[in-house]
């Protein structure tokens, strides 16, 4: 196949970087069009990535500011939802490849490309997130996935690539942990961690935050406001979501928080070992459930929880386009009508510790929950509610007797 305009999903990293010049190599000096999302990831990734992708042959570098984009788009609903994957894993990663494709197909129809390129590996999730996003959005586009046909068959593989054709790299042979930066989170996988024996090196890793030993030795204290289920205020300062999710994660970074090392199932098929980093993340969902707890009815409350982890399923799985997290999502909205109010919380080395709640919604009623005497709840119809809702207990105990 000949292609003579390609657009790149370019990060700057390993993979991208040896990607461009082996695409020059392979398909006739075709012309390379770099497209860069800046979704969080920090001023160091983003130093100097123009200058790097013409050196390696891109004709041009697009760096667009998704960061607003991701949290009001991406990353919200999946905190009215509370979408976790696998119980544990709130998401990061799945919420950055949809809106990045959305970009690259954005790109590659005002440039006129021939096809569209990434560099996620044959082993990944994240080949089929974005690829699905693209057939969601351009469906006859061709992409290149050169970690499925190219000769190199691993990151050792790729570093003397880059050496060989005098590529910089800002990792080493020792430091080549496979990382992803975002707003809300930081992965690591590979190297030690790939034998799940091994206890990260977690003094070495960590980026975000510090383990709880070496979180500071007092509390502190925050309020955060939260408004049809989104966060909208902390310590009293009305926000962006950008912006909260930015002051949590130095908060909660510097209390030990949000530090996750997990085995989870692939969407491939296998099984993967990362350590995740998501302070501020960590932070948003335990006062939004918290909040949750005294704003939704118990039957919403317990099968939004079942609605929640389907969510992070889908989200996980590629399915961000799919008309069932459309349907979720509406679901979720209408819940969150009344998940209005303001949480207060006390982090302590890797805690957060419940400190005060107050919804104007509030389905707490201090007088019926009371052991005092309470007009509205007669203790005496407790007995024909035991006597009914024991019913079948009581008719299977009298045939097993017979």
């Amino acid at each position: 196949m000949s292609y003579k305009k390609i657009v790149l999903s370019y990060s700057g990293g390993l993979d991208t970087s040896v990607i461009i010049t082996w695409l020059k190599e392979n398909y006739d000096n075709c012309e390379v069009i770099a497209v860069t999302g800046n979704v969080g990831q920090g001023d160091y990734e983003l130093e100097g990535l123009e200058e790097k992708a013409k050196k390696t042959g891109a004709s041009k570098l697009y760096i667009l500011d998704l960061k607003d984009e991701m949290a009001n788009d991406y990353i919200a609903p999946a905190i009215k939802a509370g979408a976790t994957y696998e119980g544990l894993y709130l998401l990061g990663t799945p919420f950055t490849r949809p809106l990045l494709a959305k970009k690259l197909v954005e790109i590659a129809k005002k440039e006129g490309a021939d096809a569209i390129c990434h560099g996620c590996t044959g082993k990944g999730n994240d080949q089929v997130r974005f690829e699905l996003a693209i057939k969601a959005l351009a469906p006859d586009m061709p992409v290149i996935a050169p970690w499925r046909i190219w000769d190199i068959k691993g990151r050792e593989d790729a570093i003397d690539y880059a050496e060989k054709h005098n590529i910089p790299l800002k990792i080493s042979r020792e430091t080549n942990y496979s990382k992803d930066k975002n707003l809300w989170h930081l992965s690591h996988e590979g190297l030690d961690l790939e034998d799940i024996a091994n206890v990260p090196k977690y003094d070495e890793i960590l980026e975000m935050g510090v383990t709880p030993k070496k979180a500071k030795d007092e509390e502190t204290i925050i309020e955060l406001e939260f408004e049809k289920g989104l966060p909208i205020a902390l310590n009293g300062e009305k926000l962006s979501l950008v912006e909260i999710i930015e002051k949590l994660n130095k908060i909660g970074g510097e209390n030990g928080i949000g530090i996750l090392d997990m085995v989870e199932n692939r969407l491939v098929g296998m099984k993967s070992r990362g350590v995740y980093e998501t302070p501020g993340g960590t932070i948003i969902y335990k006062a939004h459930h918290l909040l949750e707890t005294i704003c939704l009815d118990k039957e919403t409350m317990h099968f939004k929880e079942i609605v929640g982890n389907k969510l992070g399923e889908i989200l996980y799985n590629a399915q961000w386009n799919m008309p069932l997290k459309e349907a979720i999502c509406a679901f979720v909205d209408k819940t969150q009508e009344t998940v209005t109010g303001k949480v207060g919380l006390k982090l302590y080395k890797g805690n957060i510790i419940p400190n005060g709640l107050e919804s104007k919604y509030s389905l707490y009623s201090v007088k019926t929950a009371s052991f005092d005497e309470d007009n509205e709840y007669d203790q005496k119809d407790a007995q024909g509610f035991i006597n009914l809702y024991g019913l079948p207990v009581k008719i299977k105990a009298k045939m097993e007797g017979k």
